[in-house]
């Protein structure tokens, strides 16, 4: 077979592929543009016969997007820094220094993934209450201010770094913390990037966590908010529909923007 028909072959075959993973975005963002049309009838519609922005429209009179939006942005924005510096904060020791347990620390680490999120939620519940951190972005914020994942993600990182990086530092004088900020931190940006994609991506779209923080239905992050719309309109698929596009719009446009940082970052995870 030759080469040409391979490659057609693979491209037809991928771009199905896509299209088939694509489908329930697709049909969401077809609905949002059909106001006033039963979208779960037989046969449902697919395609929209013309395109209108009603439901657009009138979701965004309805809700207070502008304060659930900034309410998202301001929790994401937190779970960000935190997971980024608390990350790096206690990856680096675990690649970069030499001290009996060091493997010991990482592997209790690690073994803590396999714990399911969901059973800590009573404890992070408890604990934050008792802080006097209930009803406030901390407390949607903290029990999810660090990642196992991250950390792991952040020493694989680190580890790919040359050793000579440290050692010419050492040689000019350079405390420890200098040689971290000025040194090593500028050339792990890409998996910084991840970690932050990876968080904007959870704390974005997060909703179950807040509802049971948050006891003011004002500082619902914006996946809370369509939630509650959910329960109180769900007859209505098109607001639904709709109030999902703009939701998810933003993460759109940050993953446009970090894809190659992204792939980047998950390379040098791998390699290291």
């Amino acid at each position: 077979m030759p080469r040409s028909l391979r490659y057609l072959i693979t491209y037809i075959l991928l771009i199905l592929l896509a299209l088939f993973m694509m489908g329930p975005f697709l049909w969401l963002l077809s609905v949002s543009l059909m106001p006033g049309r039963n979208v779960f009838a037989n046969p449902p519609a697919i395609l929209p016969t013309f395109i209108a922005f009603d439901n657009y429209v009138q979701v965004w009179n309805f809700m207070n997007f502008p304060r659930y939006i900034m309410n998202t942005v301001v929790i994401t924005l937190l779970g960000v820094a935190f997971n980024i510096f608390l990350s790096c904060l206690t990856a680096y020791p675990l690649a970069a220094f030499r001290f009996k347990g060091r493997n010991l620390v990482f592997t209790l680490l690690i073994s803590t993934m396999i714990i399911p999120s969901a059973t800590a939620m009573i404890v992070h519940y408890l604990t934050i209450q008792a802080f006097h951190l209930g009803n406030t972005f901390l407390g949607v914020v903290l029990p999810a201010a660090v990642s196992v994942f991250n950390i792991f993600l952040m020493r694989q990182t680190f580890l790919g770094i040359p050793a000579d990086i440290r050692d010419s530092g050492k040689m000019d004088g350079a405390s420890e913390l200098r040689i971290f900020i000025q040194l090593v931190m500028p050339l792990v940006k890409p998996g910084i990037a991840v970690i932050g994609l990876l968080e904007v991506m959870a704390f974005w779209n997060n909703f179950l966590w807040p509802i049971v923080v948050l006891d003011d239905p004002q500082k619902y992050p914006l996946a809370a908010a369509l939630t509650y719309l959910n329960g109180q309109f769900s007859y209505n698929f098109g607001w639904i529909a709709a109030g999902t596009m703009i939701s998810v719009l933003p993460i759109i446009i940050v993953f446009l923007f970090t894809q190659k940082y992204y792939m980047e970052g998950i390379a040098g995870a791998i390699k290291g």
